[in-house]
C-alpha cells in the first residue's frame, strides 16, 4: 500500500462461483469540490457502499475526505456485486487521511459490511473467497469477528475479526482484533431421523439401495405408492460414509455462498428434496448478473432426491444431463459465467402412472394408455440412460399388521459393509483422480481393469438394444461395486449377471 499523491490501495476478492479473483481497491483525492465516484461495473448494493461506508467512517469520529474522491474497483472489466467490499474500501479512504500506517494493506484481503454506526456485519462467501485467495498466494484477511470461526476453516492463513471500524484501526496498527466466538453446541442426530431398520421386507431393493451407496450409484425407484420409494430414498445418507476434509470444504464453500455463517465444518453428506414445482433456476442455479448456486450444487457430495420425478418440468430434468456426466455446472450470463462443483447422487422416484395404480393387484388404474405412456415419457431416454440403478418396487405379497418378521438390518450394519466397500475403490483408484466407481470411465474400465466373467451377457444385452454403450460401462461399473461389497478382488460372471439385472430394472417385491 502506499498513501501518497493522496492515493491507497487496498484488496478483497471477487467470487465467480467457487472460483475466487483478487480485486484492487483504489482510492484516489485530488482538488475539487468534495464529491465520492464509484467505477469498475459495482452492481446496486455496492453502489451504495459509497454512502455506507461514510456515514460509517464519520459515526466512528473520523473524518471523510473533504475533496473529490474516486473509488477504482480493478480490473474493471470484472462485474462485482454484493456489500463485502465495504471493509476494503473503508481501509483505504482511511488510509488516504493517514489515519492508517504506511503499508499496513499490502497483502491482506478484507471482507465485511460495514453499518452506518461503523460496525462491521457478516457477508456470504467468506470461506470460498479465503480458499480462493490462499490458492493465489495471500496468506492474510480480516473479516467480521461473527465469522472469523467459518474462516479459521482455512488453514495455512493469518485471520483477523473486526467488530467495528475502531478494531479495524487497530489491527491494521499492529494490534489485535476479536476473538472468535464460541462455536454452537454440537449438532445431536435426530433420533427419529430415517433408518434401514423401518423398513420391512423389500430385500432387493434395500439391495439395490446399498449398491447404489457403496458405489455412489445413481437411482431409481419405481412403482404404486406407498410402496415405500421415498422411506427407501430419505435412508439413503445414513449408510453414506462421512465426508473427507476436502469434500467437507468442498460443501462448506458452496453453503457459504448461500447462508451468512458456516460456524463448522459438516461431517455427513446432506440430503437435498425439492419439491416438483421447484424452477430450473432454483434447481440448477440463476441469477441476473452473476449466477447463485442451485439444488444440485447445494447437494454436492451428498443426495439430491427427486420425488414423483415425471412431476417436474422437462427443461429442469434435462438440465440435469451435464452434471449427472461432468460433476458440475457451468452457468453463462451475459457479463459473465461461473462453475459450481455438482457433484451429487441422484436418486428419482416415480409412479408408473398419473393415478399410481397401473401395477397393483387390484388394477383400479383409470388413466387410458395415451396418458400412461404419456407420462413415462416426461423422463426422456438420454436421463434415464444416465441413471445406473433402475428397480421397481411392487406392493406387498402380505399385510404386514400384527406379523412380527425377523428384526431388518439396521443402517449402522449397512454403513459398514459400504465403507469397507469404498475402501477396497479408494485403494484400487489410489493413483486415479476418482475415488468411487461411478466416477471411473469406460475407457479405464475397459484398459487398465481386469474384465470380469461372463463378458458374452452383455454383448447379448447389446446386440438385441437392451443396452447402450454408456449402460455398458455403467453395468461393469456396477459389477465392481457388487465385488467390493463381495470382498472380492474381480467381479465373477454372477455379480455380473446381477447388475445387468439392476441395469435393466429387477421386480422387487415384499
Amino acid at each position: 500500500m502506499t498513501s501518497v499523491w493522496g492515493m491507497a490501495r487496498a484488496s478483497s476478492v471477487a467470487l465467480l462461483g467457487v472460483d475466487a479473483m483478487i480485486v484492487e481497491i483504489e482510492v484516489w483525492t485530488g482538488s475539487g469540490l468534495p464529491r465520492t465516484t464509484m467505477v469498475g461495473l459495482p452492481d446496486a448494493a455496492l453502489a451504495q457502499a459509497k454512502e455506507r461506508c461514510r456515514a460509517a467512517v464519520l459515526s466512528s469520529g473520523f473524518s471523510w475526505p473533504s475533496q473529490v474522491l474516486t473509488i477504482n474497483l480493478t480490473p474493471a472489466s470484472l462485474p462485482k456485486t454484493g456489500s463485502h467490499y465495504d471493509l476494503g474500501i473503508t481501509a483505504a479512504v482511511l488510509a488516504t487521511e493517514s489515519i492508517i500506517p504506511v503499508g499496513a494493506l499490502d497483502e491482506v484481503i478484507m471482507l465485511g459490511e460495514v453499518g452506518l454506526d461503523g460496525a462491521v456485519h457478516p457477508v456470504r462467501g467468506v470461506l470460498p473467497a479465503l480458499l480462493g485467495a490462499r490458492q493465489l498466494g495471500i496468506t492474510k484477511a480480516i473479516v467480521p469477528a461473527s465469522q472469523l470461526s467459518e474462516a479459521e476453516l482455512v488453514s495455512d492463513m493469518s485471520v483477523r475479526g473486526v467488530r467495528n471500524l475502531l478494531e479495524l484501526i487497530v489491527v491494521l496498527r499492529g494490534g489485535q482484533g476479536s476473538d472468535a466466538l464460541p462455536n454452537p453446541a454440537p449438532v445431536v442426530l435426530d433420533p427419529q431421523a430415517p433408518d434401514l431398520k423401518d423398513v420391512i421386507g423389500l430385500a432387493s431393493a434395500r439391495w439395490a439401495l446399498e449398491v447404489a451407496a457403496a458405489g455412489r450409484h445413481h437411482l431409481y425407484f419405481h412403482g404404486p405408492p406407498g410402496v415405500g420409494k421415498t422411506l427407501l430414498a430419505s435412508c439413503l445418507p445414513s449408510i453414506l460414509p462421512d465426508l473427507s476434509q476436502d469434500e467437507a470444504l468442498e460443501v462448506a464453500a458452496i453453503h457459504s455462498l448461500v447462508d451468512i455463517s458456516i460456524p463448522a465444518l459438516p461431517t455427513r453428506p446432506s440430503f437435498s428434496a425439492p419439491h416438483h414445482s421447484a424452477s430450473l433456476a432454483s434447481l440448477i442455479g440463476g441469477g441476473a448478473r452473476i449466477a447463485r448456486p442451485g439444488a444440485i450444487s447445494l447437494a454436492h457430495r451428498g443426495v439430491l432426491f427427486l420425488d414423483e420425478a415425471p412431476e417436474f418440468p422437462s427443461p429442469a430434468l434435462e438440465a440435469l444431463r451435464t452434471p449427472l456426466e461432468s460433476g458440475e455446472i457451468v452457468l453463462g450470463r451475459s457479463e459473465i459465467a461461473v462453475r459450481y462443483p455438482a457433484r451429487f447422487q441422484l436418486v428419482l422416484a416415480a409412479n408408473p402412472c398419473p393415478c399410481g395404480l397401473a401395477s397393483t393387484p387390484s388394477s383400479k388404474c383409470t388413466c387410458t394408455p395415451m396418458a400412461i405412456r404419456r407420462y413415462a415419457g416426461r423422463l426422456s431416454g438420454p436421463i434415464l440412460d444416465r441413471i445406473d440403478l433402475k428397480a421397481q418396487i411392487l406392493p406387498l405379497r402380505r399385510s404386514l399388521v400384527g406379523f412380527d418378521p425377523l428384526e431388518p438390518e439396521s443402517s449402522q450394519s449397512v454403513a459398514e459393509r459400504v465403507q469397507l466397500a469404498r475402501n477396497r475403490q479408494a485403494a484400487r483408484l489410489q493413483d486415479t483422480p476418482w475415488l468411487t466407481n461411478a466416477e471411473v470411465p469406460g475407457r479405464y474400465l475397459r484398459k487398465e481393469l481386469p474384465l470380469p466373467g461372463g463378458m458374452e451377457l452383455l454383448e447379448r444385452a447389446q446386440t438385441s438394444g437392451g443396452l447402450s454403450a454408456r449402460g455398458l460401462d455403467k453395468v461393469l461399473k456396477i459389477a465392481w461395486t457388487i465385488a467390493d461389497l463381495a470382498g472380492v478382488g474381480r467381479p465373477q460372471r454372477d455379480h455380473l449377471a446381477v447388475a445387468l439385472g439392476l441395469r435393466q430394472g429387477e421386480e422387487c417385491i415384499g
